[in-house]
């Protein structure tokens, strides 16, 4: 698909070209305190998002808001260390603006990760999840407006997220010894937690899980054809099925507790899907 860019979009890429150069196809998007993973790069050059033309800044503890390029293994890859969100006061178009730099950068897969909510009784906090499918309960959609002339505004979502390659990525899984869900996100506007209620509802509608962010960056990964790996990091179990009061410090604190484990999966598959480029 040949696509016309915006005018922000190549302010920022020609912001990048003159400070770095990058050959990555892989991208990766870090949710709510899983931002070290960016710590672990080698040859990193990192932008704040203040510094990069018309880009959104993150106002969210847990995300630093800055671009890395760098590599893991000899592999170049671009980390995303802190994501912007609609509940933020953001247009949904703005938050997926990441999508389009990285696409624009030449990246082909985009590991897209958040911080979520428990609702099958199965998980624990600290489990991770395979986004097998989503539902996109944020009632915004980022196509909707206008787009550039040769854009598809009528996107395929039969199969959003990369399953040819999960069996890699279980298997990975199973070798270091992690337990890895695997199932559906629904995604809330936030930044409020659900009421039991509403969790219940959520859990009728055959949901495992419940974030405030990833679908409209899927949905835009997508349009752009962009392949897309979603993980899910369990940071607690929502309301109604454990009698805990919920904190955005309990859900940063306990993704810094399975952060050795993350890391670990994430750079196994990297490692793996690189073999597919």
């Amino acid at each position: 698909m040949v696509v016309k860019m915006r005018p922000e979009l190549s302010d920022a890429i020609a912001y990048f070209k003159h400070k770095v150069e990058s050959k990555a196809k892989i991208g990766i998007i870090l949710g709510s305190g899983l931002g070290s993973f960016a710590d672990e790069l080698s040859d990193a050059v990192s932008f704040a998002a203040e510094q990069i033309p018309h880009f959104p800044s993150s106002t969210v503890e847990g995300h630093t808001g800055e671009f890395v390029f760098g590599s893991m293994e000899h592999i170049p890859i671009i980390v995303i260390k802190g994501r912007t969100h609609f509940y933020e006061g953001y247009q949904a178009a703005s938050v997926t603006y990441v999508i389009r730099i990285l696409k624009a950068l030449g990246i082909k897969i985009v590991i897209i990760t958040n911080a979520a909510g428990g609702i099958n009784s199965k998980f624990r906090a600290g489990d991770l999840m395979l986004i097998d499918d989503h539902i996109n309960f944020m009632f915004q959609n980022p196509l909707r407006g206008d787009i550039e002339p040769a854009e598809s505004r009528f996107i395929d979502m039969t199969n959003p997220y990369a399953h040819n390659l999960y069996p890699v990525i279980k298997q990975i899984a199973l070798n270091q010894g992690i337990v890895l869900h695997q199932g559906i996100l629904l995604a809330s506007t936030g930044p409020s937690y659900e009421t039991s209620s509403e969790v219940k509802m959520i859990s009728s509608f055959k949901a495992d899980a419940v974030s405030m962010s990833t679908i409209p960056e899927v949905i835009v990964a997508r349009q752009l054809n962009l392949e897309v790996i979603g993980i899910s990091c369990i940071t607690n179990m929502a309301t109604g099925i454990e009698n805990e009061p919920l904190s955005h410090n309990d859900v940063t604190r306990t993704a810094a507790l399975i952060q050795n484990k993350f890391n670990k999966l994430l750079k196994g598959i990297i490692k793996a899907i690189y073999k597919f480029l």
